[in-house]
């Protein structure tokens, strides 16, 4: 086991991975921008360095400074969490180079999965189904042209090297396709640093399913149910839950042999997910493989009772996993609401500032995953996401009440957040039911606007 991680990230995932440590009995070591010199991370590491100014290019971003401070604490792993450079395949080599471990798979599935058009025809190989479409990128506008002729309308034009919405559009004839190609392949570019896109059959209203995996370097991996992620803005998800509340034993086992089937055949080591969509009839299909722990990974803990934090660095030390798949089981019903200052009510705008009074709910059945304290300044320069609160029920009803319960209590001023956004959500009678897809957001504000039109 290692004996000291630096941990390259801030806020909530820092926070995380520290106390992970604590309890396994590992030293930390907190990197943080100039702005952040305040932050619980650095407060609660064992050792802190500064990186750099607040932008993340100057900081969190900055490879040479992050290894820097790893070589000057003498650490033996970098745990990236998630965002920042945990899918940067560079980053991992440099690691490796250095001889420090990354937390985290091997440079080469780091490469493989975050280049979209090679990640689907890498789990198409391996017999997992993926949407129609192309098999290459699209050169240009005659290409694009013949594919969605070949599949049909609508389609969907992606970023190869993207994800969250960027360099993505919807096109349902030849003139919206032609015209979102070049719109899209310059998001890519000014994104990713990457023009290329592909294109897809566009799956009208399905749900975002993703299998949580985790695999050892012996050849031995599992995977722990599903989180279904269909409650998202623009791209952006919004609240996670596990078990998704239209999967049951028959397709959890077959979307779970999937995600096993398409990770054993890159070798993937360390955790992962597999996300696929689900149409309406329950097919589904490969959609993109996540390299790094997940913002969500909380719901996945909850129901099975398994760390994925330490088993991370568990499986990174060398050890073999000690999860065996029969023993993998799915209890009650776990869900996460994103807590971001974002005035839901002035279309989600961000909405820094310093928090004078803060709340935080607790009790039984609740997990509070936060960075944030009073007094604490919400800067402008990185993610808006300060809080995720998760409840924990015996059933999908009983969590959604615990939510209910918690988000009451939860109290943050004068900063905006995303609260009352999941309070009226957790209302809605389609979503009691279980009854949504990933437009749902969309189609909820638009019916509230129409309401107050009246």
């Amino acid at each position: 086991m290692f004996s000291k991680i630096l941990i390259a990230n801030r806020g909530e995932i820092a926070l995380r991975i520290i106390r992970a440590c604590k309890e396994l009995g590992i030293r930390t070591v907190a990197v943080y921008s100039e702005i952040d010199r305040n932050s619980l991370h650095v407060r609660l590491a064992d050792e802190a360095i500064c990186i750099g100014q607040a932008s993340s290019t100057s900081s969190y971003l900055n490879i040479p400074a992050i290894i820097s401070a790893a070589e000057i604490t003498d650490v033996e792993a970098i745990h990236p969490g998630y965002g920042f450079l945990a899918e940067n395949p560079h980053f991992a080599e440099i690691c490796e180079s250095c001889k420090i471990t990354f937390i985290g798979p091997t440079p080469e599935n780091i490469r493989l999965m975050g280049d979209k058009m090679a990640a689907r025809n890498s789990m198409h190989k391996a017999g997992l189904p993926i949407v129609p479409g192309s098999t290459s990128v699209i050169k240009n506008k005659e290409d694009a042209l013949k594919i969605a002729k070949s599949i049909g309308y609508p389609v969907i034009i992606k970023a190869a090297a993207g994800g969250g919405g960027k360099g993505m559009r919807i096109c349902h004839n030849d003139l919206t396709l032609i015209s979102n190609l070049m719109t899209a392949q310059a998001e890519a570019e000014a994104n990713f640093g990457n023009a290329n896109v592909y294109i897809e059959k566009y799956i009208e209203k399905p749900r975002h399913i993703e299998i949580q995996i985790i695999a050892d370097k012996f050849n031995h991996i599992v995977h722990l149910g599903e989180r279904d992620c269909s409650i998202q803005r623009r791209h952006q998800k919004l609240l996670e839950e596990s078990p998704s509340p239209v999967v049951d034993n028959k397709l959890r086992k077959r979307l779970g042999e999937a995600a096993l089937r398409g990770a054993r055949s890159v070798g993937y080591v360390n955790v992962g997910t597999i996300e696929f969509l689900l149409d309406s009839d329950n097919n589904f299909y490969f959609m993109e493989m996540n390299t790094r722990i997940q913002v969500e990974h909380p719901v996945t803990e909850l129901v099975t009772g398994v760390d994925l934090i330490k088993e991370q660095i568990r499986v990174a030390a060398g050890e073999k996993l000690r999860l065996q798949q029969e023993h993998i089981n799915i209890k009650g019903s776990a869900m996460e609401c994103r807590i971001n200052a974002e005035d839901f009510e002035n279309n989600f705008m961000p909405s820094p500032g310093k928090i004078e009074t803060l709340i935080l709910p607790g009790g039984p059945k609740i997990r509070i995953d936060t960075h944030i304290y009073s007094g604490y300044e919400i800067s402008p320069y990185y993610d808006s996401l300060v809080a995720k609160v998760i409840s924990w029920g015996e059933n999908r009803a009983d969590a959604i009440k615990t939510m209910l319960r918690a988000l009451s209590e939860f109290e943050i001023s004068p900063i905006k957040t995303t609260i009352p956004f999941h309070l009226r959500l957790l209302s809605n009678p389609l979503f009691l039911k279980g009854d949504f897809s990933t437009h749902f957001v969309q189609e909820m504000l638009k019916e509230e606007q129409k309401g107050e039109d009246v």
